[in-house]
């Protein structure tokens, strides 16, 4: 089969801009949200990104709105005509079960399903669907238009040529696809990058040092672009809870995440809310000075 439309499930940050990045490569576009109107906000708010990051005029990022077909929390009118679904749904084990199930019942037998998931790996959400064959995990960067990896990995279950159709439809939409040997939480970025995170809020919530001194001392000391803290506005601070709170065993863990929940709470969580570790659009560290004494 050649993918042609895609339907993209769960419209939250990644989501957003997988459902626009695949309409601006001309795919066509179905959106289902639960709530329609907060997935019209976000994929509007994308517009200044892709003007500044890659050049685009009005004109071209409109061209790009148009291959979204609809944006509906309707079942049948999101997924009657999908080639390809990509779940981007919360990261609730729970909540992805009653998705999947509801899925299952309308969605075309043809059709591919892979998951965005960055907590769960395709072992533990295949149980779920009943096509295993055509299952996988299609895991993104956050502002994929720049950071344009996609991570590819399916079960032993997996049919090779099916793997093989979301590596050209990744392609497609200008990734750079990289397919694992096997499943690994984390997958390959993450597997990386999470370690990194964790230890930057260990230091946070021991009170060692605030955000900004950590993001200075790892910038300057590594010629880093960023900082752990930053990077964390940037990934949404809900999903850094969402993956930190699911391996907090000991107390100071516990502690740490419940504090970064304190900040969700309060509506701080991300460049997305305003506030995060730092206030926007004007960061402190956008000041030419951030990283002098």
């Amino acid at each position: 089969m050649s993918i042609k439309n895609v339907t993209i499930a769960g419209a939250g940050t990644l989501g957003s801009q997988i459902a626009y990045q695949s309409a601006l490569c001309g795919y066509q576009v179905r959106i289902w949200n639960p709530h329609p109107e907060r997935a019209e906000k976000r994929i509007a708010a994308l517009r200044p990104f892709y003007k500044h990051d890659l050049k685009l005029t009005d004109e071209q990022f409109d061209a790009g709105l148009k291959n979204i077909v609809s944006i509906t929390n309707e079942w049948e009118t999101s997924f009657k005509d999908a080639d390809l679904v990509i779940e981007a749904v919360p990261e609730s084990l729970d909540t992805k079960k009653d998705f999947y199930a509801q899925l299952c019942q309308v969605l075309p037998k043809e059709a591919i399903i892979a998951s965005n998931s960055s907590t769960y790996v395709p072992s533990q959400l295949v149980k779920l669907v009943d096509r295993p064959e055509k299952f996988l995990h299609l895991h993104f960067a956050n502002h994929i238009w720049v950071f344009n990896t996609a991570e590819i990995v399916g079960t032993p279950q997996a049919d090779p040529a099916i793997i093989q159709e979301v590596v050209a439809f990744a392609k497609g939409i200008k990734m750079l696809p990289i397919v694992l040997k096997k499943e690994q939480h984390g997958y390959i970025m993450n597997a990386l990058s999470v370690p990194f995170l964790n230890a930057a809020l260990g230091l946070w919530g021991k009170g060692v040092a605030d955000p900004i001194t950590i993001d200075k001392d790892w910038m300057n000391s590594t010629g880093a672009p960023m900082g752990p803290f930053m990077s964390m506005d940037v990934i949404g601070l809900r999903t850094v809870w969402a993956i930190f709170s699911s391996h907090a065993d000991t107390p100071e863990q516990k502690a740490i995440a419940d504090k970064l929940k304190a900040m969700i709470d309060a509506g701080h969580y991300g460049v997305e809310a305003g506030e995060g570790f730092y206030t926007y659009p004007h960061p402190a560290y956008e000041d030419p000075n951030f990283l002098k004494a």
